[in-house]
């Protein structure tokens, strides 16, 4: 993002109290924010795209187009910046929770699992991305493919991350 420097070389105002304004407009309607050293950053409302209404998955339903609100992707999937990364997947032991090959998934880094949720794990020295599934003290991570096992860690389990998200390019 351009300083305010530059901003005004760039309008041709002849103030930095002009472009100042201009900045808290474009603050105020969320297309940029500041980051903790004060210089200019994109804002939530940067990305956004229109969100037109829904879609039926069923059965047919009467077309309608109504812009609803703009949101940005990151505004959407994203709850801590900080800790969110993307991984590609490869393999096809979760293919019957709808992760293929190929899929990126967009994971938050954390030590701990709900039961049910997707997990990215180091189990026994091996990477891998299962369900987790703990009853008592038996921890299990459960493949989405039958043609794979559970896995019971025999040495060592570490949770790295949580999938919030998949994402697929046609």
């Amino acid at each position: 993002m351009p300083s305010y420097s530059e901003l005004l070389a760039a309008t041709g105002l002849r103030s930095k109290n002009a472009v100042y304004k201009i900045v808290e407009k474009l603050k105020d309607a969320g297309l940029v924010d500041k980051d903790v050293q004060g210089r200019l950053i994109p804002g939530p409302r940067w990305n956004a795209v229109r969100l037109l209404g829904t879609v039926a998955a069923g059965w047919p339903s009467p077309a309608e187009e109504e812009l609803l609100d703009t949101m940005s992707l990151e505004e959407y999937l994203i709850e801590n910046k900080e800790a969110t990364f993307m991984l590609k997947v490869s393999g096809d032991s979760m293919k019957d929770a709808g992760i293929l090959p190929g899929d990126m998934v967009l994971v938050e880094r954390r030590e701990e699992a709900r039961n049910g949720e997707i997990v990215i794990a180091e189990v026994d020295h091996q990477w891998t991305m299962k369900y987790y599934r703990k009853s008592g003290g038996t921890v299990q991570l459960i493949p989405a493919n039958a043609k794979f096992s559970p896995i019971i860690p025999k040495e060592q389990l570490k949770i790295t991350a949580v999938v919030k998200a998949v994402i697929r390019k046609y």
